[in-house]
């Protein structure tokens, strides 16, 4: 069997479907990755084949006029906009790879549009990889008003996400196991060994510190200060050019870079992040209690699921001052009761069916 994974030109959106891919290959069939020529490097540093579908906007340009606005649901339109724009762009070189490669399955990641498009074109089924608890109908709604047309519903939609955080809509997803991958990040050595104190990690993704404008700039350094005051060790997961711009922040850190969530957080006993999907899924897998500070989309409900599963609190990004965060990460250290229904989440996740697993059932409507 032939599959084509599509992905938007973005590290949190392709790392998912990684390990699908890697499984689909192990389990003996074709796999190819289409995506913007930009991206094509990140897909390939995963071990993956990829095929160029042609030059696109980049999304951190195309989002970024509405990176001010206060309003979540204007936010998300204009990110279904820079989708849909960047859907429009690949949109021929997807109809042409599916033309001459004949893919029998093509998987796409929730804000990718061109796979489906082209799937339909060409009469190939179509699987949805959703990452994120929210429905986000903004976004396949600025396809339609980009293409004329709604994205057609998939075959089958994947869903990461333990089934008692999920919403109504997603109740007929199928579940699969969530397994974290990283990118190029080496694990540091002093993950290997035993921690002495309490270990606090705080991260904000990778297109947080681009999109998310000065809210989180003017956070980030004194936060750190303030959580230093719990005599916790503090870790800061952030990109190479965060960093090179902020240097200040490996100053107030003991440890920083860019790391591997899936071997870092099970040595840590609080997560602090902006609520993303990976960083979010990463944390319960590793059963680690999080305090998120949602900043838009799907992260406002992904932080809600946390919380009401009691596996972490919620701060509003307006309410989040140095001082509310680190008392918050006090409570989370305190209380046991937050650790412990991490790890009830960790073994939902454990307990759901691999990406090999998947790959048997996905061998299904192509065949």
């Amino acid at each position: 069997m032939r599959l084509l994974f599509t992905t938007a030109p973005l590290r949190g959106h392709l790392h998912p479907l990684v390990p699908l891919a890697w499984a689909a290959r192990a389990c003996g069939h074709e796999v190819l990755v289409g995506t913007a020529e930009a991206f094509c490097a990140a897909v390939a540093a995963s071990g993956l084949p990829v095929a160029s579908l042609g030059p696109a906007g980049g999304f951190v340009e195309l989002a970024g006029a509405e990176r001010a606005t206060p309003d979540p649901a204007g936010r998300r339109r204009a990110h279904g906009r820079a989708f849909a724009l960047i859907a429009a762009d690949v949109l021929p070189g997807a109809r042409r790879v599916v033309a001459d490669w004949r893919p029998d399955l093509i998987v796409s990641e929730r804000a990718e549009f061109a796979g489906p498009l082209a799937a339909a074109a060409a009469g190939v089924p179509q699987v949805e990889y959703r990452w994120g608890i929210a429905p986000l109908e903004e976004y396949p709604e600025a396809a339609a008003e980009e293409f004329g047309v709604r994205p057609p519903p998939p075959v089958r939609v994947l869903d990461p996400w333990p089934a008692r955080l999920r919403q109504a809509h997603a109740a007929h997803h199928q579940s699969i196991r969530d397994m974290p991958y990283s990118g190029e990040a080496r694990v540091p050595e002093w993950a290997l060994r035993p921690r002495v104190r309490p270990r606090v990690c705080v991260t904000f993704g990778t297109v947080v510190p681009r999109l998310g404008g000065g809210q989180v700039d003017d956070l980030l350094l004194p936060m750190l200060r303030s959580l230093s005051g719990l005599g916790a060790e503090i870790v800061v997961a952030a990109e190479e050019q965060v960093l090179a711009a902020r240097p200040e922040l490996a100053e107030a850190a003991d440890h920083v870079g860019r790391l591997p969530l899936a071997q870092v957080l099970p040595v840590c006993d609080v997560l602090v992040s902006h609520g993303g999907h990976n960083t979010v899924l990463t944390a319960l897998a590793a059963g680690v209690p999080q305090l998120v500070i949602p900043q838009f989309d799907d992260q406002f409900d992904n932080a809600d699921a946390v919380a009401g599963a009691g596996a972490g609190l919620r701060l509003d990004p307006g309410a989040a001052t140095p001082e509310a965060v680190a008392a918050r990460c006090r409570e989370l250290l305190g209380d046991r009761r937050h650790a412990e229904a991490a790890a009830g989440l960790a073994a939902e996740i454990a307990a759901q069916p691999s990406p090999a697993d998947v790959v048997t059932l996905l061998e299904k409507p192509a065949s």
